[in-house]
């Protein structure tokens, strides 16, 4: 038991000391931070002010949206007790029988304050009303329904943005857990699955991905974040994936490739992170999008490849078995990219399909 504990532990550490050197994490976010900005910079933040309160979390966007409100009325509320108060409405100030108030039934703070908020709020319970006896109440209660609207209009607008980021739509876009490497069509390919948890399609859309590694140059320079550019394929190109469905992305490993030089034993051993990127235009919105993931080499398995997935019915239905989505298998596969290319029979794998005995039919989301 004190032996599973410590390997629980000791798992723990790893897979925080990972996710600390991750510049992305398995969800998209960027692990980054910027330090020594100068204090002037902030203010672009404030210029841009927009885009500051939809990135904002939702804890700060519903503090922001109790805190706005409240203060306006609480605000406001205090000019009505001043207008009372010189008219000589409040009730301390004993008016005469026949004295016209400004606003009947607003004869202290506290009803100030409610009359503030039904005038914001267009409420109107109809036991406070103004009245046309005072010019500066009318104009108070033509600027704050003014104010009241844009406030309101503000946070509408924020809160509406937020819900229909197209981050969120990126959610329903999945990568496999594990890449894997292996022989495909007379190549030796890193390949990547991944799938639309939606019917809806993502319009024009294509993927890429960037190495990031550090590099040592001829002249002694180091580069911490290097970025080497991968390209991804499909079977039917690169561009336009028709995404009704998973698929399986494919890096040729060429003399072109900066894995070429990369070996089983070693491959492990490697330090480098894989980012891969889909770029998209959600169908129902129209809005653009961007879906990330990353790999590290403990992530990225030699010698298996993906289970499949799609069959057809006996209906002639196309089905989709998302059990599978990031098994692997084990198949025939080279040591190295260049005993793949140089070294003959090193490259052959079993041409046999897999079978898929376990298949069972799942509901996708609409």
């Amino acid at each position: 038991m004190v032996f599973g504990i410590q390997k629980l532990i000791q798992d723990h550490l790893v897979e925080r000391r990972i996710r600390r050197t991750r510049l992305v994490t398995k969800d998209g976010r960027c692990n980054i931070e910027f330090g020594n900005v100068k204090y002037g910079n902030h203010f672009a933040f404030l210029v841009d002010f927009w885009t500051t309160f939809v990135e904002f979390r939702w804890r700060f966007v519903l503090f922001f949206f109790i805190t706005s409100f409240t203060l306006s009325w609480f605000i406001f509320s205090l000019l009505w007790f001043w207008i009372a108060r010189n008219n000589g409405d409040l009730k301390w100030q004993n008016p005469s029988n026949d004295h016209t108030p400004c606003v009947w039934n607003v004869v202290g703070l506290t009803t100030a304050f409610l009359f503030s908020l039904e005038t914001q709020t267009t409420i109107g319970y109809g036991v406070r009303a103004i009245t046309p006896h005072c010019p500066v109440a009318v104009a108070l209660i033509i600027i704050q329904t003014l104010i009241g609207a844009l406030i309101h209009c503000f946070i509408c607008g924020v809160i509406v943005s937020k819900i229909s980021l197209p981050k969120k739509r990126a959610k329903t876009i999945t990568f496999s857990e594990m890449a894997v490497i292996c022989p495909k069509k007379d190549f030796l390919c890193l390949m990547i699955r991944v799938a639309n948890l939606r019917k809806t399609l993502m319009i024009g859309s294509q993927i890429y991905g960037k190495l990031l590694r550090t590099t040592v140059k001829p002249d002694g320079e180091t580069i911490i974040m290097d970025q080497v550019n991968i390209e991804f394929l499909m079977d039917a190109g690169k561009d336009n994936l028709f995404f009704v469905c998973p698929l399986t992305l494919y890096h040729v490993i060429d003399k072109a490739s900066p894995f070429f030089d990369m070996a089983e034993d070693t491959f492990r051993k490697q330090e480098f992170e894989l980012v891969v990127f889909l770029d998209g235009t959600a169908e129902t919105t129209s809005s653009a999008c961007q879906v990330r993931t990353s790999f590290i080499p403990q992530e990225i398995m030699w010698g298996y490849n993906f289970l499949p997935i799609i069959s057809r019915s006996k209906e002639g239905k196309y089905r989709v078995d998302f059990s599978n989505f990031s098994k692997v298998v084990a198949v025939t596969t080279a040591h190295c990219a260049y005993c793949f290319h140089n070294i003959v029979g090193h490259h052959i794998s079993s041409i046999n399909g897999i079978d898929n005995g376990g298949f069972g039919v799942i509901g996708i989301l609409e």
